[in-house]
């Protein structure tokens, strides 16, 4: 449980820092940035073996890919966290010139990103083959890949899945951040999923359901994706979240997807957060 305790205090400070980030910036995508900061941190901090001696080639690494590019903040904050680059640098985050870019990409060399994303439904296409590389040069490494649930909606998402599976491209972990909230509204109200865990069985890959804002089950269901992996079918997480979680009045609505909070509402949601590492 000490562990789980650590990486609870880890997530508090990068869910400060992309309170911080998005109100400095003036604009940016709080809600699911929030919501996702518990499956960074539990990756970044237990479950991937990764250098942060950055190389794109990753070789004997576990790799991640940010699809849903949007929540560009907690994935520059985890990076930052673990050692990648400077915490500093977090406060250029959307600013002219900066590496930080609203949407990731591999701008001067930054390290731990390895795509640009965040035009939807590209990421699964990219982890799948990164996996299928993995696999024909004898590296047991995972990659993971984390999407929106709207995200689903992108006929590429499907595609990937197909070919994921048909490959039998069973070092791939899959994870949609299910908190049925797009820009537009719900999504189950913009275009249904209807049951999202029957198709991905139906397209042939294992799935797990887990709680994704719940840090111990969150943890036991990487555990389990990781003892999935080497049977001959790719994993997909469903993870279930509230977007702008755990802020009081961030949770609950859509509105948070893409609006940044001003000096009260910042204020307001910090104070809900402990500080544990040290703000930037």
């Amino acid at each position: 449980m000490a562990e789980i305790a650590e990486l609870k205090r880890v997530a508090s400070q990068v869910r400060r820092d992309i309170v911080r980030m998005v109100n400095a910036a003036g604009n940016g995508h709080p809600g699911g940035a929030l919501g996702c900061a518990d499956l960074l941190v539990a990756l970044y901090f237990k479950h991937m073996e990764h250098n942060t001696e950055f190389s794109m080639d990753a070789k004997n690494e576990d790799v991640f890919y940010l699809s849903n590019g949007h929540i560009s903040a907690v994935f520059y904050s985890t990076l930052a966290r673990a050692g990648y680059f400077p915490v500093a640098e977090l406060a250029t985050h959307r600013k002219i010139d900066s590496r930080l870019q609203g949407h990731p990409t591999p701008y001067e060399h930054l390290e731990g990103v390895r795509m640009a994303s965040g035009s939807l439904g590209q990421g699964l296409s990219v982890a799948a083959g990164t996996a299928l590389t993995k696999k024909l040069n004898g590296d047991d490494k995972m990659v993971y890949c984390l999407m929106g649930d709207g995200e689903q909606q992108e006929g590429q998402v499907w595609e990937a899945a197909m070919y994921a599976a048909h490959n039998k491209i069973d070092n791939l972990v899959g994870v949609i951040d299910y908190n049925n909230r797009q820009i537009d509204g719900d999504v189950s109200d913009v275009l249904s999923l209807i049951d999202i865990e029957a198709k991905y069985k139906a397209f042939g890959w294992e799935t797990i359901v887990a709680d994704g804002n719940d840090m111990e089950k969150l943890d036991a269901a990487l555990t389990k994706a990781k003892e999935l992996s080497g049977n001959g079918k790719p994993i997909m997480i469903i993870m279930k979240t509230e977007m702008g979680f755990p802020i009081d009045f961030m949770v609950g609505t859509h509105k948070w997807h893409g609006v940044a909070p001003n000096a009260e509402q910042t204020e307001a949601a910090l104070s809900q957060l402990e500080e544990t590492l040290g703000d930037f």
